[in-house]
């Protein structure tokens, strides 16, 4: 079987952040119920930050990385989100156009909830494994926005979103897809996939969502426990303890997954209660580093997990990494794979958790006033000139050109490099 995987692959998540401790107890949350959820700060998306501009400042790095020829390999664009601006319009366009890619290139945008960015992953290896363009690449966005906005009316979809606003983030993963997996070569074919329709969590209208976290909590580890079985009739000998070094799972926030693993080692594994948190530490704790930084950034989210696993652990030999993926509404997957110690030298060389530190922290009056300015950029907004001087001082967090939306001009949105 041909090798197909991620050669390279690195995450961005914005120039400013609240602590969410704070940001709890300004909002007066019960602190015990908190706690739970496992969250230290969050990316909060400033008015000229955008899907587009997490996108690119994720992906360019890796692009600039290439040789001319390697970079006119890239023959297709995979927006994954749910932070689209445009009904018709892919945002990989923008993309492309942005990080001055080859024009031979397919650009497309998939929407599935939480799992778009794992659908987008799995397109691009079915299109590099069918040879159709043999040494092609595939580069995949998933880049997503929180939003706090909620449907009024009707008893079926109304929730407390409290603990929503702490743990939402914002951010994008990129990756390339190739036939030179430095980073994470897939166990092609060793995949389990299960959904169904459920009214979980939805938007039912471009800046408005409604849900029953409690319902999508149920459903989470009801599709956790059925993929991997699926998975299991997939690949002889698959055991939930032994197979996999480390398991990196879709992380709205790490309080979710630590109940999903327990739920699976009970249930699958019959294990006891302190062996169980044992292999929570040992096994999945590393996933959790960044998106306890930055927050659930939906879409992106199990691709985060899987860039901080490879970050966090032990790799001084090659590991198996069990990846589950949840999209509300529903679709889910568990697939799995292989890296080592070169490709946590990659990620490593991407200087993540560097970029987090950079953030620039907002006190809670500043992130009460972004909750207004926000309204400046919204689903359908079509002429906006933005101001560069709100926030100043995150503008050149990071120390080098980052991407910044300048204007909507008619619909069409235009950007500016800021060094």
């Amino acid at each position: 079987m041909r090798a197909v995987g991620i050669e390279a692959m690195n995450v961005y998540a914005g120039t400013a952040r609240v602590d969410v401790e704070k940001l709890a107890m300004h909002r007066k949350l019960d602190m015990n119920r908190f706690a739970n959820l496992l969250m230290k700060e969050k990316t909060v998306p400033l008015p000229y930050e955008d899907p587009i501009t997490y996108g690119v400042n994720a992906a360019r790095p890796i692009i600039d990385a290439l040789s001319p020829e390697e970079k006119d390999r890239i023959e297709m664009v995979v927006t994954c989100t749910e932070s689209a601006f445009d009904f018709g319009k892919s945002m990989s366009t923008y993309f492309h156009d942005l990080l001055g890619l080859n024009r031979n290139c397919r650009l497309f945008e998939l929407k599935n909830a939480c799992y778009s960015g794992i659908a987008g992953l799995q397109t691009a290896v079915s299109f590099v494994l069918s040879q159709a363009s043999p040494g092609a690449k595939v580069l995949v966005i998933a880049t997503d926005i929180a939003r706090f906005m909620t449907e009024e009316g009707g008893d079926g979809l109304t929730e407390d979103w409290s603990f929503l606003e702490p743990s939402s983030g914002a951010g994008a993963v990129a990756a390339l897809v190739s036939e030179i997996p430095r980073v994470f070569q897939m166990d092609v074919g060793a995949c389990g996939y299960y959904g169904y329709e459920v009214m979980d969590t939805c938007r039912p209208a471009p800046d408005k969502e409604a849900g029953d976290s409690d319902l999508s909590l149920l459903s989470y580890l009801d599709c956790c426990e059925k993929a991997f079985h699926e998975y299991r009739s997939r690949v002889q000998g698959a055991d939930i303890q032994s197979t996999f070094g480390f398991l990196a799972m879709h992380t709205p926030f790490g309080g979710m997954v630590k109940g999903a693993h327990r739920n699976l080692m009970r249930k699958i594994a019959r294990a006891k209660p302190a062996d169980i948190e044992v292999d929570f530490e040992r096994r999945v704790r590393p996933s959790l580093h960044y998106g306890q930084r930055v927050g659930n950034i939906m879409g992106a989210c199990t691709l985060m997990s899987l860039a901080s696993t490879i970050d966090q652990g032990d790799f001084e030999a090659p590991q198996r990494i069990g990846c589950f993926s949840y999209g509300s509404g529903c679709c889910s997957e568990f697939f799995s794979g292989v890296a080592s110690k070169e490709g946590q030298e990659r990620v490593r060389q991407m200087k993540i958790d560097e970029q987090l530190n950079r953030r620039y922290e907002l006190t809670m009056d500043e992130y009460d006033a972004l909750l207004v300015s926000s309204n400046a950029v919204k689903f359908g907004t079509r002429n906006v000139q933005l101001d560069s001087g709100f926030i100043s001082a995150a503008r050149k967090a990071h120390g080098r050109p980052t991407l910044f939306l300048k204007e909507i001009k008619e619909f069409h949105r235009e950007y500016e490099w800021v060094s």
